[in-house]
């Protein structure tokens, strides 16, 4: 097997694009990062030059290519691109940009949620109404920029942009065109009533090929350029969400994956399409399956927050360990203080674009120890609920959860997740999981391995597990009580804060 073929897998995130060479044993022979910018021109305004999507895979992959002997490169048979979900573009016929491509993260649909999203679009698309996915940002565009909607020869996401760049076809995956928001999830096509809700023509849309099959060979001259002389195969991807769970190896319904990154998101795998408040449902990497996905967009992000403006200012943001320390000797449960981590909306269960957090319980006891742990438990706590209540739905109950992303790495923040949740937290040894995840889907395409599964588990690094205090967890219980009665007491002040922020804007 050491001879075997080898795959390119690549990750292209929100604000870098990551490229690794991987063997059957899911060992990392090379990599490679190159970062890009994105630009806020407006409050809640989030964008990118598509261009950057190309030029930054281009320039990791030759990176990655370049590190490898002649017979190395000579072992490499397929590609696999995983991408950032529900962002897209709008380009002409040759694949120039007509505008900026607009973000996953960008709020500015807001009130487009509020007029077209509904219980319908939630079923046949597998998405609740929120600013994420891409179909409500578009809705935006027909209001707002309706020359340039219509002037579009394509509107894709990344994954149909970089097919286009590698091989010149206007082709996407089913588990990365499933993020824009248009498709029938239940039967992996386009669905007419919601191409139909927006006014976009299917013309307009990749084509569709199912997830880990073979799309059609790299351009010869791209391949040229990387220092590769055989020909080489674009393996359909899904999205980083859905890479990561094949990355770690949790491909059951009674193994989690949880991804303590900038969000935290979280779920497992299903045989069959279902639909649920407390989770989105992804068209998985595995043909035929499906990912129930939990989405809490204020994850990492939002203790990076109080780090960079309430904490030390000589870290700008970064760890800080004396803060963990301190937050480390306040008691389980701060007291009763409950946090409500809203920061960026609330995705799972409430689905509502215009929440926004809270601390409640505030007294002249607490300081910044104890308020960075109480967000460090409110983050936790709704993982736990939503995890539990993802369990309740599917009836299989959940055995053990696979933890990955830089949150992972806090001693502090990794035991309070696994006493909220109250079960056995797995790490993964692999640094670039969901690029891992791509490569687990190439690799199915080689000799090594007959299915994506069988490659998933065979690829997967798994190290330490840290086991929940079950006091501590009893405490937490009580504790989540308190949260969760916090959103649907605060909602109608919420709602009115909304209106407020509309008419005496903060900028």
């Amino acid at each position: 097997m050491s001879m075997g073929s080898l795959v390119i897998a690549v990750d292209s995130s929100t604000t870098s694009t990551k490229a690794i060479i991987v063997d059957s044993a899911g060992s990392v022979l090379s990599q490679a990062k190159v970062e890009f910018a994105m630009s806020t021109p407006r409050v809640d305004f989030y964008e990118q030059d598509p261009r950057d999507w190309w030029k930054s895979t281009n320039e990791a992959v030759g990176q990655a290519v370049a590190q490898l002997s002649n017979t190395d490169r000579g072992r490499i048979k397929f590609l696999c691109a995983t991408i950032q979900r529900q962002s897209f573009a709008l380009v002409d016929s040759e694949g120039t940009p007509l505008r900026p491509g607009i973000l996953w993260l960008d709020g500015r649909a807001a009130e487009q949620v509020k007029k077209i999203g509904s219980r319908r679009v939630h079923e046949l698309s597998g998405f609740q109404p929120d600013t994420t996915p891409s179909i409500y940002k578009i809705a935006w565009l027909k209001d707002h920029e309706p020359e340039n909607l219509a002037a579009a020869h394509k509107v894709v996401g990344v994954h149909g942009y970089l097919t286009h760049a590698l091989t010149g076809q206007w082709v996407d995956s089913v588990a990365t065109a499933d993020s824009l928001g248009f498709l029938d999830s239940a039967k992996l096509d386009y669905s007419a009533e919601l191409l139909d809700l927006i006014g976009i023509k299917r013309d307009q849309l990749a084509d569709l090929v199912p997830a880990a099959s073979v799309i059609a060979p790299i351009k010869p001259s791209v391949l040229k350029d990387w220092g590769i002389k055989q020909s080489v195969e674009l393996v359909a991807a899904c999205g980083d969400g859905q890479a990561a769970a094949l990355g770690a190896g949790a491909i059951g319904m009674e193994e989690a994956y949880l991804n303590m990154g900038t969000a935290l998101v979280a779920g497992v795998h299903s045989p069959r399409y279902q639909i649920a408040d407390v989770f989105r449902t992804d068209v998985a990497g595995i043909p035929g399956q499906y990912v129930l996905e939990i989405v809490q967009n204020s994850g990492a992000h939002l203790a990076g927050w109080f780090r960079s403006e309430l904490g030390n200012p000589e870290l700008e943001g970064r760890p800080d360990p004396e803060l963990d320390k301190a937050a480390a000797q306040v008691a389980t449960g701060c007291g009763g203080l409950v946090t409500m981590p809203y920061w960026n909306a609330v995705q799972s269960p409430f689905w509502d674009p215009i929440a926004h957090g809270a601390i409640i319980g505030l007294a002249g006891a607490y300081g910044r120890a104890e308020i960075y742990r109480s967000i460090l438990e409110g983050i936790s706590l709704t993982m736990a609920t939503n995890l539990h209540a993802l369990a309740n739905t599917t009836g299989v109950p959940l055995r053990s959860v696979r933890v990955m992303g830089g949150g992972q790495r806090s001693p502090l923040w990794r035991a309070i997740m696994t006493d909220c949740i109250g079960l056995p937290l797995t790490s993964c040894d692999t640094e670039e999981i969901s690029a891992m995840g791509a490569a687990v889907m190439a690799m199915a395409q080689t000799d090594a391995y007959d299915s994506v599964e069988e490659a998933s588990k065979g690829m997967a690094a798994l190290g330490d597990t840290s086991e929940p205090n079950l006091k501590n967890h009893e405490i937490y219980l009580e504790l989540a009580e308190l949260q969760n009665q916090a959103y649907p007491a605060l909602k109608a002040i919420m709602d009115r804060q909304y209106q407020f922020s509309l008419r005496h804007p903060l900028h």
